[in-house]
């Protein structure tokens, strides 16, 4: 596991654009880089964000880990195949048991070991009667899975049709307002849904005590964002959530040595602080308006994608072959509403 002290050293060496100030900020803050964790890549990292609070990278995505007297509740649970390594780890942080699972988004690097982590767990329900029949239908006896209701509708399927999710990996808490909220560890946690972003089905879950968010998808600092398109992404819903992402995230100050302000974990990579997803953000948009003055020009795509748009942040988000053509693809495709 790394601590605190060793995710300041690794900071110290990440290179920044940005004001001597916000630089310190940095250099005081215990985000990591270098976590570009590959599905079931075998060792996991963990990461002390707060004295309560983890990130574990390697299991396909990240998955967030809150730990209190109520029990554990986790923030996506990686790829199936991870599972057993998660759980070992988790049991390695606190012999609690995981009561909550809370999912981002429905693709399997973050929901695919829902089924085996929730077995793991124990339900929140209680009986009184001692009717063990009543907490197997609520949860099976396990951890309750929590979820948007459009991350539902993906995991399942249409009648007749086979999901490509077992059923009991499938959310059995699902809500469909824009905002839900629940209470655990003496903590408010606030999942919010954001429409057409990374998908139709993308969600921010918000620890407001121990100021850290869990972004999904939505953020990814290992390569461009990822327009799901055919299942309902498009840019300006990326954008309009990396905008609430930044309001969300408060910066450290006055005092800037006190801390990094919040933390935000995204679906990929190492923690993050506001001026990171600011700066994510303003990529996104700089490649957009660059795209779209191109398809003013009569451009096609080909010609675009040949024209490299997203070549001034190659080197940063594009590492990843085919990722920066990807991503012009998805832009282009969104503003010009093809398919």
């Amino acid at each position: 596991m790394r601590s605190s002290k060793s995710m300041r050293k690794v900071l110290g060496n990440r290179k920044t654009r940005r004001p001597v100030a916000a630089a310190l900020a940095l250099g005081m803050c215990a985000a990591v880089s270098g976590y570009a964790a590959e599905p079931d890549s075998g060792e996991l990292d963990v990461v002390q964000v707060r004295p309560n609070f983890y990130m574990i990278a390697g299991a396909g995505g990240n998955i967030s880990v809150q730990i209190g007297v109520d029990g554990v509740v986790l923030v996506d649970a990686g790829t199936e195949g991870a599972s057993d390594r998660v759980l070992a780890a988790i049991r390695k942080l606190t012999p609690l048991p995981t009561r909550y699972i809370i999912n981002t988004s429905p693709e399997p690097e973050h929901a695919g070991g829902n089924g085996k982590l929730a077995k793991g767990g124990l339900t929140i329900f209680t009986n009184p009667l001692g009717n063990t029949n009543f907490l197997n239908a609520m949860t099976g006896g396990g951890a309750s899975i929590l979820a948007h209701d459009s991350i539902l509708q993906r995991m399942s399927a249409p009648t007749g049709k086979k999901s490509n999710f077992p059923v009991d990996s499938w959310p059995n808490e699902a809500f469909r307002q824009k905002r839900w909220y629940v209470r655990m560890n003496d903590e408010p946690i606030e999942i919010t849904y954001q429409p057409a972003a990374h998908s139709n089905a993308d969600s921010f879950v918000f620890f407001r005590k121990s100021d850290v968010v869990a972004a999904g998808d939505v953020l990814d600092t290992t390569r461009f964002p990822v327009i799901d398109i055919a299942n309902g992404g498009s840019i300006q819903g990326e954008i309009d959530a990396l905008n609430k992402l930044i309001e969300l995230a408060i910066p450290p100050g006055p005092f800037i040595y006190e801390g990094v302000g919040t933390y935000v974990i995204p679906g990929h990579g190492r923690p993050c602080e506001q001026l990171d997803v600011v700066d994510y953000r303003d990529m996104v948009v700089v490649v957009r308006d660059v795209v779209a003055d191109m398809i003013k020009q009569g451009m096609t795509l080909d010609q675009i994608k040949a024209a490299h748009p997203a070549r001034p942040y190659e080197t940063e988000y594009g590492t990843e072959e085919g990722s920066a053509g990807a991503f012009v693809e998805s832009v282009y495709k969104s503003l010009t509403g093809k398919k």
